[in-house]
This record gives structure tokens, sequence and C-alpha cells, in this order.
């Protein structure tokens, strides 16, 4: 049993406080971002965060307002002058476009926003003719036989990405449909369960993509094999009422204004401009837009960020707040069967907005929370029945954790993932002993989740690599510092350390994280990278709890991370502490930055340092 082998680790000896870290310099930093934190919540008591405006949000949305437009005597006119002129005023300097305003440019966003600007006035010919220029340095011209390819190549044999970029481009003039690959829309006329065994080019979650997409193309040019022809026309109506039945109630899939925008401009773009999914669309579309012309790539990560201050703030949370915020929490479990996903009730979305869905890094975040929230009632120790069900019923046959489906292995975000893992098998933790009835299938599910994280250890110092947070400047994009920290976070667990290897895995993670330590005391998402708050706090959270029997590497350990410590205090002193990184990591490779991720990860992190230099647990309500 997990724990009877807990009992068997032996108990960490105390830290000795070193001398560079000033405890009381340490305990104001922490008392200042305690303070801004709490000071987020909003009206009701939990938070709501602000993601960042995005660039390739705000291409498509114009793209999908100017289809309709088209198509329809309605006047989206001031939204789509608002967003080009968002648009052109922020363009990076070298002409192109990055998902948010703090990423580097890239060909997928340049290329939806040069084509945004199609048949645009006069006054925006300097902007499209940078970004021409870069489109031509990147990808050779902008000829749809340069840039079709150049696409493909990006997302590879994913096309949950590339076909609706190629799509976007094909309505606005600027490639030709046959360079637009076809999407099997009439496989949506089929038992969704079937979807995993039929191995889809598209993310579990895309059914509305595949549909409306699919379905935009064929009206352009259809299929000249005659049988598959018949069948896409028969099945037409079909899987637009499949489409209907899974829109949301706000119009928003998935709260994201990409996708909503990517069904809304193929409808429009096939002669379906007033079709109600459309016309949802379109209102969800409107709704989103900001007042400085621009859209986020999603709506909130409200129950996210939520999550993860509550864990951050652990026992600082005010009494009288908790159970607000536990109510909250509860009230976002899904209890019926998803339509989109087909997922069982128990898990939660990352907000409570009607496009939510529930996912594997969302529910164990959910679960930590109600667990360190306290006082609990029956209502909370069901939620966390069926949360810790809906997990175990979610792993992998490799014992990994996935996104959003079990068995959809053939893409990333439904493949197993060291991150979702360990996230998991700490939520399964905190819960096990309080669910008596579930002990013996968390205690099998962890055995089986530990030797995945056991055989995806990157090679070398490398640690484990993420799937939901990446680092823009590493090579390939992937941020080794948030996953092993997250691994790392895991393996610190006595459950955990108990078993054969445990404590050498302690090790390795340690090695790597702190082999990825910068001279200055920060980290970024791998050697060498440029420093960020998040990471920085990050790593120094997933280490606090580590403890080396050999006295020289217990020394490293405690100097890495007193000098990280320090750099840290340093950002809260001079305010530069709540800079968010885009360090998120969107699905198909898409970048934001979340104004809360700093806050909260430098609240988590402090809190470490201040139990390691041994202060009190003073708490402070502002």
């Amino acid at each position: 049993m997990l724990s009877e082998r807990a009992k068997a680790v032996p108990e960490k000896p105390p830290y000795q406080n070193p001398v560079s870290l000033n405890p009381a310099r340490l305990q104001t930093a922490l008392a200042t971002a305690r303070q801004a934190l709490l000071a987020e919540r909003n009206a009701d008591g939990h938070w709501n965060g602000q993601l960042s405006s995005s660039a390739l949000a705000t291409a498509t949305a114009v793209v999908a307002l100017q289809q309709v437009q088209t198509h329809t005597d309605a006047d989206h006119s001031p939204y789509i002058k608002g967003g080009l002129d968002w648009l052109a005023a922020n363009a990076n300097p070298d002409g192109g476009w990055g998902d948010s305003t703090k990423s580097k440019s890239n060909i997928s966003t340049t290329t939806l926003c040069w084509a945004a600007f199609a048949n645009a006035p006069e006054k925006y010919a300097a902007t499209v003719a940078a970004a021409e220029t870069w489109l031509t340095n990147a990808a050779g011209g902008i000829t749809p036989e340069k840039l079709a390819p150049a696409i493909i190549r990006r997302y590879g044999k994913d096309r949950t990405f590339s076909i609706p970029i190629l799509t976007h481009c094909a309505l606005a003039g600027k490639i030709d449909w046959a360079d637009v690959r076809p999407l099997p829309f009439e496989l949506a006329a089929l038992p969704q369960s079937w979807f995993g065994a039929l191995r889809l080019p598209v993310v579990s979650y895309a059914l509305p993509a595949l549909i409306a997409i699919g379905q935009c193309r064929h009206h352009h040019r259809p299929t000249r094999n005659p049988i598959t022809r018949i069948l896409r026309n028969v099945t037409r109506n079909k899987t637009l009422n499949v489409l209907e039945r899974v829109q949301p109630s706000n119009g928003g899939f998935l709260e994201a204004t990409p996708l909503t925008s990517f069904v809304t401009m193929s409808l429009a773009g096939s002669g379906l401009a007033n079709h109600p999914v459309a016309k949802k669309g379109v209102a969800f579309i409107l709704d989103s837009a900001r007042a400085d012309g621009s859209w986020p790539i999603d709506t909130n990560l409200a129950t996210w960020v939520t999550t993860l201050a509550v864990n951050a703030l652990g026992n600082a949370l005010p009494t009288e707040a908790r159970a607000p915020v536990r109510d909250w929490l509860l009230a976002q479990q899904y209890r019926e069967v998803h339509p989109y996903t087909l997922a069982a009730p128990g898990g939660w979305a990352w907000t409570p907005l009607p496009g939510g869905v529930p996912d594997a890094d969302d529910t164990p975040g959910a679960l930590l929370a109600l667990k360190n929230l306290g006082d609990l009632t029956a209502a909370t120790r069901e939620a966390a029945r069926l949360g810790c069900t809906w997990l175990l019923d979610l792993q992998n046959r490799d014992g990994g954790i996935p996104t959003f489906c079990r068995g959809w292995t053939n893409l990333p975000f439904d493949r197993s993932s060291p991150d979702l893992t360990a996230h998991t098998l700490r939520a399964w933790l905190a819960w096990r002993d309080e669910l008596p009835e579930l002990q013996t299938r968390i205690d099998n599910a962890f055995a089986r989740g530990t030797r995945f994280l056991a055989q995806n250890e990157g090679a070398g110092m490398d640690g484990w690599a993420p799937l939901w947070f990446g680092n823009q400047h590493a090579p390939d994009e992937i941020n080794w510092t948030y996953g092993t920290a997250k691994v790392l976070l895991a393996l610190n667990e006595p459950a955990q350390q108990a078993l054969p290897g445990g404590a050498l895995r302690v090790t390795r993670a340690k090695n790597a994280l702190l082999e990825m330590q910068r001279t200055d005391g920060a980290w970024g998402g791998f050697k060498g990278g440029e420093p960020s708050i998040e990471e920085t706090a990050l790593a120094l959270e997933a280490l606090a709890d580590v403890t080396e029997n050999d006295i020289d590497a217990q020394a490293a350990l405690e100097k890495a991370r007193d000098h990280g410590a320090l750099w840290l205090i340093e950002k809260v002193e001079n305010g530069e502490w709540t800079e968010p990184s885009p360090i998120g990591f969107y699905f198909a490779k898409l970048w934001y930055f979340e104004k809360l991720y700093p806050m909260i990860a430098t609240v988590a992190a402090l809190t470490c340092c201040r139990h390691l230099a041994g202060r009190p647990d003073v708490i402070e309500h502002h």
C-alpha cells in the first residue's frame, strides 16, 4: 500500500538556514506577493486572470467577420477596422507577428495576419509590404507553392492547425483551394466513440473544425472520387446537425477565438453565413473583442488560475475566503457526459464558461485545491471521488495521462505526457487515504504512472519534456525547466521515493534543474535560456523539498536555491515580478501569456523558501 511504503521513508534532516538568505527580506517579499495575489480576486472571491491579446486570434476574427460581411448584409466594419489597426500597430520590428505581443515572429501567425489584410485600404500598405518581406525570407516567397508547403511542414501529420491556416488563406484569396488538403468531415456522421479507432488527423476536440473546414473545402473543390463525393454530399446536413449540437450555448468552441473563427469563416465561405452555428459564432466573436481592437486566444482560464492560486497560497488564504472558493470550484465540476469528447462526469475544465472541456491538468489542479482548502465535507469527498475516478479511467495503457481522451494517442495533445502524469499522481496521493474504496485502483495506477515517468526521462541532463507549456527560444520549443519541475514535485512525494529507484530519480531531476540554472541564479526554459519569473519560481518550488544525503551535494543544492531565491526577491523588490512571459502553450503551437502566472508562481516559490529558512508561518491578511 502507498501509505505503508510512505512510512518506510526516513525523515529528512532539518534544513540549515543559509546566512545568505535574509529571512526578514524574504518575509517582506512574500507578504508583498501574497497581498498582490489576494487583491486580484474578483467580487465572487475567486480569480479570473487576464490572457494576453493575440495577433493570431485577432487575424482569424477579422477574416471570419470579413467573410460574414461579404455574404450577408451585416456590417462588422468597426470590428474589422479595429482588428486591422491593432495588427498594424503590434507587428514586430522584423515585419512579422508572433502569437502574443511578446512572441517572436512565426510563419503561421504572420501568414494569418498577412491574409487578413487582403483587399485592405492603402493605409496598411507598409504593414503588408513588411509582412511579405518577412514571409519571403521565411518561406522563400508568398506564392501558394511556397507558403502552403511551409505551413504543412511546421505541423507535420497533425492537420489540426495547418488546414485551418490554409483555409483562412484560401478564403482571403491568397492561395488556391488545391493547396488545402481535404478533411474527412463525413466521418463526423459516425458515432463519436469510434473516433479514437479511426485515428483522425486532428486532435480529439477539433471536431467542429473537421466538419466546418471539411465542408468548406468540399464546397470549393469537391473530390474527384465519385463515391467519396456522393458520401460527402449525403452526410453534409447530418454533420451540420452534429456541429450545431456540440456548439456551446454562447457560440464559442472551447472558448477559443481562433477555433470559433475558423468554423465561422468556413461556414460563411461555403454559403452558410446565416446558419445558426455561424450566427452564434459571430455573436461569440463580437462579445470577445477587446476595446483596443484585439482578441485574446481564449476567454479566460478562471478555473485553472483559481486552483493555482489556492495551491500557492495554502494557509495564507483567509479562512473566510475558503468556503466561497470551495463552493465555486465544486460547481465547476462536470456532472454529465461532455458532448465533444464524451468525457465521463467528474473532470474540470480551465474555465467555467460553456466552451470548456474537462482535461487532465485542470482536474488534478482542482483536486489539490479542494484538499488544500480543508473542511472535507461529504460534497467535497464525493467530488474528489468522481475526479479521481475520472483520471483513473483516463490513464493510457502506457501508464501515462493524456489531456482529453484515453486512447487517442495518434497526435500530441492526446498522447500521455510527463507533466500531466505527474500532476495526476500528486492528486491521487492527496486523496488516497480519504477514499478507501479507490485505494487499490489508485495504488495500481500510481505504480503504472511512475513507470511511465521513469521511461520518459530525457537523455543526459535534459529532464522531462512537458506538453502544455513551452519556451519559444528553446530548441524544438521544449521547456525542460517546466516539465522537470512538475515531475520533481511528484517525485518528492514520500510514496515515490519509497519505490525502487525513487531517490535516484529525485537526484536526477534535481541535477537537471541545477544544470539549467543561470549564473545570475535564475532559470529560463532550458540551459542558457532567457530568464523568466515563472520558470525561476517553478524551479525553486520543485527544489524546495529535495534533500541530499551527501554533504557536498546538499551544500550545492542550498547554494543554488539561495541564489535563485535572491534573484526572485530582487524582482519583487523592484516591481518586475508581475511581468509575464509567453510560456503558455496552447493547442497546435500557439503561444500566450497570462497575467497571474508570474504572481502565482512567485507566491508558491517564496512560500517554500520561507519554510526552508525556518520561519514561522506568519499570515498577513490585507
